[in-house]
């Protein structure tokens, strides 16, 4: 008889055991399923008060037409396909591949970088070709040919369209083999 006591005992215990998961699990989802809300409901309003702060008269009185755009929201210009080129070593050729964004401030300029897609491109090819490998294998090869490209590019659109356009260089991958 004590026996059968304590197995209906440990029955018992069992079920308060599953009863225990299944409770925190449906605590777990529904929480899960509140942050997601939550997150994808995000409030649109300070990107309208952007938009009325550039569309209004005053902001563009304040400002000459050249440095309205640069004070636009950072937008990013992707190049078509990566650049592929064999750079010098020490000890032998490197094959590199670099992937590039261009940093650009404001509608105008993005439509002006991607206008002018093809002169970035000679222009980044032309830095490019001159980089050494034992150079790209440090962080500070990397800095110095993405600050050399940053400023042969703004050179070469400064001549055209009377500005920098890009603001900025990144190299979204890169491979050396």
């Amino acid at each position: 008889m004590a026996e059968e006591n304590d197995l209906e005992i440990e029955a018992g215990g069992g079920k308060s055991k599953k009863m225990l998961f299944i409770i925190i699990a449906v605590v777990v989802l529904v929480a899960g399923g509140a942050g997601a809300f939550f997150m994808m409901s995000g409030d649109d309003t300070p990107e309208a008060e952007e938009t009325l702060a550039e569309d209004s008269p005053d902001t563009q009185s304040e400002a000459p037409s050249g440095e309205t755009a640069e004070m636009g929201s950072a937008l990013y210009v992707g190049m078509p396909r990566p650049f592929v080129f064999n750079v010098p070593g020490a000890g032998r050729d490197r094959l590199v591949q670099i992937k590039v964004q261009l940093l650009v401030r404001g509608d105008q300029n993005e439509e002006t970088a991607k206008k002018h897609i093809p002169l970035i491109e000679g222009t980044l090819l032309s830095i490019f070709s001159t980089a050494n490998a034992d150079a790209l294998s440090t962080s500070a090869g990397k800095a110095d040919l993405r600050t050399k490209s940053l400023q042969e590019v703004q050179k070469t659109l400064s001549e055209i369209e009377g500005n920098k356009v890009v603001e900025k260089i990144l190299f979204t991958g890169f491979v050396m083999q």
